[in-house]
């Protein structure tokens, strides 16, 4: 058991810290740990680039609409020894080196494809909305858990306010529990009791010292700085009362990520079915190119030959046939667009029930905050003055 000597040692000790640390750390407020958590977070800046990668592919020539041109350059070569026995009888030994260079410049350009580049194109742009509405809900996220975190440093110095006020009245009682002791007015049970109170609210402060910095060491984390920088917060909480369910539950309907994203991932259904059945029309594709070739064979016909010139044409395919393969891709496609119907029903009645039950909460939270309030006025008019076996209670007007 905790002496009283030990008692006041570490009650002392902790005030002692506690009141130079308030002394040498900065006040953080509440507007900076936003702004530099939007600066620093990590989850933000991983989403801002996976943002910034969906916009770049926002492009014509990503979608396929764009022809592709190459320039190409082969060489070959060869070493061959001929031997040539002629009608007449005569024999020629040959020792050819033999080489052929192509270089020039193609053309590739998909002219119709059944649609599929449009829809390419409105996909990418789909991703990049969805990208941006990610990139919200990363930074929502993180800003919510920075003001919760900070909120509850509040709450936390506010209860140890609370544990030093107990501190101190248990020490009074200890104190009376002794001075009745040694007149004989109170038993030695009395005065353990005391100590035991007295022990039991230094426990606890510790406990609340130990908690404070460990939800002061997560918003350093969430801030990316230094986890053992020291700093104070603000000692209020402001409560807007003001808040209507059904405001509330209208605007996450129009902002919220969840169903934002969850409308975007149908839309991306639909447009995988136009995909699907672009493969049903005709693919359409020009082709032209500008050659140059240089050929040299000693021992042929001809020992040398260069030509150049541009070459053009049209290509052109449809399926056919495939194996009832694309019947079966479209009738899937059509069960994710209504997959992605119902989970967007789904996330839109989770949104609104979560909303209900915070609200719920919210309002019996002003209600504790008015009763809380009540109290305290009750207890500025009371004061219990315990002295010796008598307590008088005086009521301050």
């Amino acid at each position: 058991m905790i002496t009283k000597k030990i008692a006041f040692f570490i009650f002392c000790s902790i005030v002692f810290s506690a009141s130079v640390w308030a002394q040498d750390a900065p006040m953080l407020t509440l507007k900076d740990a936003v702004e530099i958590a939007l600066k620093n977070n990590y989850n933000i800046k991983l989403s801002q680039n996976n943002s910034t990668i969906a916009s770049n592919n926002v492009t014509l020539g990503n979608a396929g609409v764009l022809p592709q041109v190459t320039g190409d350059f082969a060489t070959t070569s060869s070493r061959q020894k001929t031997k040539q026995t002629r009608s007449d009888g005569t024999v020629n030994n040959i020792n050819a080196h033999n080489s052929n260079n192509n270089y020039g410049v193609n053309l590739n350009w998909t002219v119709f494809d059944g649609f599929n580049m449009f829809a390419n194109y409105d996909q990418l742009k789909t991703r990049d909305t969805l990208g941006a509405i990610r990139l919200k809900d990363t930074i929502q996220s993180t800003l919510a858990n920075v003001i919760t975190t900070y909120y509850d440093l509040i709450s936390q110095t506010e209860q140890i306010k609370a544990l030093k006020g107990a501190i101190a009245i248990s020490h009074t009682q200890l104190r009376y529990a002794n001075d009745k002791f040694q007149v004989g007015r109170a038993s030695r049970l009395d005065v353990l009791n005391a100590q035991v109170n007295l022990n039991t609210d230094t426990a606890n402060l510790v406990t609340q010292y130990q908690q404070f910095k460990a939800i002061k060491i997560q918003l350093n984390q969430l801030l990316i700085r230094d986890l053992q920088t020291d700093f104070t917060v603000a000692d209020t909480i402001v409560v807007d009362d003001k808040l209507v369910l059904a405001e509330v539950i209208n605007s996450a309907q129009l902002q919220n990520p969840a169903i934002l994203s969850a409308q975007i991932n149908k839309r991306l259904a639909e447009i995988s079915l136009k995909q699907i059945r672009s493969t049903r029309y005709p693919q359409v594709a020009v082709t032209s190119g500008y050659t140059f070739s240089n050929n040299k064979t000693p021992a042929g016909f001809t020992l040398a030959q260069n030509t150049h010139g541009l070459n053009y044409g049209l290509t052109a395919s449809i399926n056919i046939f495939d194996g009832f393969n694309q019947n079966r891709r479209e009738k899937n496609a059509k069960i994710l667009i209504d997959n992605a119907s119902i989970d967007a029903k789904q996330t839109r009645l989770n949104v609104e029930a979560q909303i209900s039950n915070f609200f719920v909460s919210y309002m019996s939270g002003l209600d504790l905050i008015k009763l809380g309030q009540a109290n305290v006025v009750i207890a500025k008019r009371t004061w219990i003055f315990p002295w010796k076996n008598i307590s008088w209670v005086i009521l301050l007007h």
